[in-house]
């Protein structure tokens, strides 16, 4: 558990008091009577006639400046409430400290699966564990990893293009037919090369501050999500094995690339992103499940309506996968198809979902900004111990409530 240094020392305060001209102002004068700087300020809707704010400042508990600050207050104003310090699960609130989580890798990596395509595959194995090392070892503010690709690995890949090529035409939203051409332009994405990750991820933080960072496997969702609130998406570098090309029973380059990457380049797509990563920070474990869910049936496998009605794809599990893609988005005049729903988060975070096998349901969107606004409606109803953003110039998390990291 971290513990808080005297330069951190902060409280929170709820002040209730009359809606009238002034009242906030006297109340303020109070603070700086006494010595105590103010670092946050926030109000709430009005209700019968009084208003209510947060007040964050510079103090502790038994300094007495405060003490005495906390009887005027409890005098002069309508009601006065001291917010005890929370302790929440561990979160990143720095960018660097997402040095601690990359390496939670839940399950692949070198260590495959008995059912694995790779799993017999001595070559194969020993690849990976090369270019999980390369991922393992990196840390935030070097240079991101490059991998050589061999020639098997590029034919691989080549054929996922290739395979991809008419179903991204007839299926895939506006938004990531477009970005994926950029990305094809200005990274030499083709069906003969695979782009390095650094140039992917410059390509993306010029659009939308979003970033990749090389990951060895499957992270938690705790952790994954994390990386999201900082605008940062945890990416494998290997390529699945060759003798399977259009299947992959876990996240490779190709999926990444293909199917996360060009949709990042979305500003809509990029604040929804983020939206899920932020609201998980701190969250309890049920509620991480939750947003995961929300994730899964839109990062993973949304779809939108196109202004002309029809069904498009904006997920990645569906823009990656040529076969799931059609079955996606082709309506089944026999009724045997998947099931469509709105998008409702509430809803989608509560549902449950095969991962072995296509989809049974999907959630369907007006768009990608009707998407996001819906998200972000979704998390402000949460309830959550305190209420996080993203700062992009310091790189890091700011919460409006004194908290305490757990382990």
């Amino acid at each position: 558990m971290e513990s808080a240094s005297a330069s951190d020392a902060r409280i929170s305060l709820l002040l209730e008091l009359e809606d009238r001209p002034g009242a906030l102002g006297c109340a303020l004068d109070r603070f700086s009577h006494h010595g105590i700087n103010l670092t946050h300020i926030e109000s709430r809707p009005a209700r019968n006639g009084r208003f209510d704010f947060f007040v964050d400042c510079e103090a502790r508990r038994g300094d007495p400046a405060l003490e005495t600050l906390l009887q005027v207050l409890e005098e002069e104003t309508c009601g006065l409430l001291v917010l005890d310090e929370q302790e929440v699960p561990w979160f990143p609130r720095r960018i660097d400290e997402l040095d601690r989580v990359a390496n939670h890798v839940l399950e692949a990596g070198a260590d495959l699966d008995s059912d694995h395509p790779g799993f017999h595959d001595v070559a194969y194995r020993a690849r990976r564990e090369q270019v999980d090392a390369l991922a393992r070892a990196h840390r935030h503010g070097e240079a991101l990893p490059q991998v050589h690709y061999d020639r098997e690995e590029v034919a691989t890949w080549g054929e996922v293009v290739e395979a991809l090529r008419s179903g991204h035409a007839r299926h895939a939203c506006g938004e990531y037919r477009r970005a994926l051409d950029e990305l094809a332009r200005e990274c030499g994405l083709t069906r003969d090369r695979i782009p390095q990750l650094a140039e992917v991820s410059d390509f993306l933080r010029a659009r939308t501050g979003f970033r990749l960072r090389p990951v060895a496997g499957l992270l938690g969702p705790r952790d994954f999500l994390a990386g999201l609130a900082f605008r940062v998406f945890f990416s494998t570098q290997y390529v699945r094995h060759h003798s399977r090309p259009l299947y992959t029973p876990e996240p490779d380059v190709c999926h990444e690339l293909i199917g996360h990457a060009p949709m990042f380049a979305d500003p809509a797509f990029a604040d929804l992103s983020q939206e899920i990563g932020l609201a998980s920070l701190g969250a309890t474990d049920g509620e991480v499940e939750r947003l995961a869910r929300c994730y899964w049936f839109s990062v993973e496998f949304g779809l939108v309506r196109d202004e002309m009605g029809a069904l498009k794809a904006h997920g990645a599990g569906l823009l990656s996968s040529a076969g799931e893609l059609e079955w996606a988005c082709t309506l089944d005049v026999e009724g045997e198809g998947p099931e469509y729903r709105p998008w409702v988060p509430s809803e989608a975070s509560e549902q449950d979902y095969p991962v072995t096998r296509y989809q049974p349901l999907y959630f369907v969107a007006d768009g990608l900004q009707e998407a996001k606004a819906r998200m972000r409606r979704h998390c402000e109803r949460l309830p959550r111990p305190f209420h996080a953003r993203y700062n992009p110039v310091t790189e890091s998390i700011w919460v409006d409530r004194v908290i305490r990291r757990g382990d």
